[in-house]
């Protein structure tokens, strides 16, 4: 089997002329991969929109009501930074499915991907920077809820910290949190994840490369995960409008070929959402969010999984 791709074809739900969170950036990104063949049709998959108790495993019956309902209050969507619809809400519950899936298929295949995802910064009874339900948390519980999996290593690079993911498992031995994330940036309040590197404004490629190189290899031989979630947020870019890193193009392929090849010479599943990225440009944005299954792809191949 080719590496599995996890495509959400009702990842297009409108929002208002000019708003800025770019949701066609989900549709265009399993465009250019098709178009430039990283991956075929058949390695993609749909998921389902998954029932309401499985994201109660993380988030409260309250807030899930409140938020598919539409009955959320001002306030708490401002917080998100995203208008309420039926259509973004059921993209939201969509979009949780489908990182269960590509958890499930990672732990089958080795290594999985997935086109949307990496919504690190809600938390149990609201949402937060984008962000509504926990994709990671839930999918984690979820899985562990299965029995298919006991210890889980979330590997964060997202520019900003996964605080809303940090939070749910403070108190959670199962779940090792590890956020490498630019110090001087959103959230201004931190929350502590088991592994914090803040990172210098400005920081290039060697650099960065480097500080995770010093971190990664060892996190994974002390705890030994069944399973690595790894949100591959590209707003550490140079060109990001919320970022304050210096990464290049380059070494952002450099970082997933690092992650990925580091996880999976080891012999540990991995599981790969896209996380963040807000550059001015939607095709720059769509390659840069490439680049982490150009690399899943090269990494797939020459480990013959």
């Amino acid at each position: 089997m080719d590496l599995p791709i996890i495509y959400h074809r009702d990842y297009v739900a409108p929002l208002p002329p000019g708003h800025r969170f770019p949701m066609a950036k989900f549709h265009q990104l399993y465009e250019l991969l098709l178009a430039d063949g990283v991956v075929q049709i058949e390695q993609c998959h749909t998921p389902q929109r998954p029932l309401s108790e499985l994201i109660e495993l993380v988030h409260t019956c309250d807030y899930v009501q409140a938020y598919c309902q539409g009955t959320l209050d001002v306030k708490a969507q401002r917080r998100i930074g995203l208008p309420w619809s039926p259509a973004l809400a059921n993209r939201t519950c969509v979009a949780v499915g489908g990182t269960i899936l590509t958890a499930q298929l990672a732990l089958t295949q080795g290594l999985a991907c997935n086109t949307a995802g990496g919504t690190h910064h809600a938390f149990p009874s609201y949402g937060s920077g984008f962000c509504i339900f926990n994709d990671l948390a839930i999918a984690s519980r979820v899985l562990q809820k299965l029995g298919l999996v006991q210890k889980i290593l979330i590997v964060d690079l997202d520019v900003h910290q996964g605080d809303g993911t940090a939070f749910i498992f403070q108190e959670d031995e199962s779940v090792f949190t590890f956020s490498m994330h630019c110090e001087v940036n959103f959230p201004g309040t931190k929350q502590k994840s088991d592994l914090d590197v803040p990172l210098p404004v400005g920081m290039e490629d060697d650099a960065y490369l480097q500080t995770l190189a010093k971190y990664l290899p060892d996190l994974l031989s002390d705890i030994q995960p069944d399973l690595v979630f790894y949100d591959a947020g590209v707003d550490p870019h140079v060109g990001d409008r919320l970022g304050k890193l210096a990464l290049t193009d380059t070494g952002i392929f450099r970082r997933e070929m690092q992650v990925l090849s580091t996880c999976v010479s080891s012999g540990y599943p991995i599981a790969c959402v896209i996380g963040g990225g807000y550059a001015e440009d939607l095709n720059s944005l769509v390659w840069r969010h490439s680049l982490l299954h150009r690399a899943a792809s090269q990494v797939y191949r020459q480990y013959k999984l």
